[in-house]
């Protein structure tokens, strides 16, 4: 979760935003070597007493500056595009999580594709609720002032979970940034990604696509819990709605 005066990313919890914090790490490198390079450069012809009025033209010079911004571009369009099929890319899951944006909360169905919740007669496929942000009135010691909700989202950690996000009037986006996760949630289509989260924790997130008056107020919370405690969360709620 996010820390006060934190200047850098949250702590590393899917391998999603590892990939993306690399990723981010690679860029920034790249940045700072050509930065660095055309400002020498720039200071070089400036402060140089020697001048090329005798060289109309290099094939040298020409070539490698073609040749270099390709190689950067390269070595920025592998990862990148890795990055973008390992996100698309679901295969194995057992757990899958259906969000949709209204203004201005979040609902969600959670639905379980294999197993029994135990206690419970039945088998339970899916169960779907609504997430309102809590009011300042509501809050105990310990909550986040316009982050925390009423129910909060609980998946199971190391297991990889498919997200399925879409809306039901204008186009929100729902942001988790302690998961590396962002999805555009449009009406009319459903935007598919993945999380697996690598420890437990408590996971702040909000609505990232100016939707409203009350944009603001579109706090998401993501808590990963061991697969038991996960199950067992599901039991309660089926339970407490049967």
């Amino acid at each position: 979760m996010p820390r006060w005066g934190q200047m850098y990313f949250e702590d590393i919890n899917t391998k999603i935003m590892q990939d993306l914090v690399h990723y981010h790490d690679l860029t920034l490198v790249l940045t700072v070597v050509v930065t660095v390079g055309v400002f020498w450069a720039l200071g070089w012809s400036v402060l140089s007493p020697y001048t090329y009025r005798d060289l109309p033209n290099s094939e040298l010079v020409e070539t490698a500056w073609t040749v270099a911004p390709g190689l950067v571009l390269f070595s920025l369009a592998i990862p990148s595009l890795t990055n973008l099929y390992v996100q698309d890319e679901i295969s194995g899951d057992t757990t899958s999580l259906k969000v949709v944006g209204s203004q201005w909360y979040w609902s969600y169905e959670i639905g379980v594709e294999s197993g029994m919740v135990d206690g419970y007669s039945e088998k339970v496929s899916s169960y779907s609720f609504s997430s309102y942000m809590k009011q300042k009135s509501d809050l105990v010691k310990g909550d986040m002032y316009l982050f925390d909700v009423d129910k909060r989202v609980v998946v199971p950690m190391r297991e990889t979970v498919r997200l399925l996000v879409s809306s039901t009037d204008v186009i929100h986006s729902w942001t988790v940034l302690g998961a590396g996760v962002k999805v555009d949630a449009i009406p009319g289509r459903v935007n598919q990604t993945k999380v697996h989260f690598l420890r437990p924790g408590v996971y702040y997130g909000q609505c990232s696509e100016l939707c409203g008056v009350n944009h603001a107020f579109m706090p998401i919370v993501l808590e990963a819990v061991p697969k038991s405690v996960f199950m067992g969360w599901l039991q309660r709620l089926v339970m407490e709605n049967d």
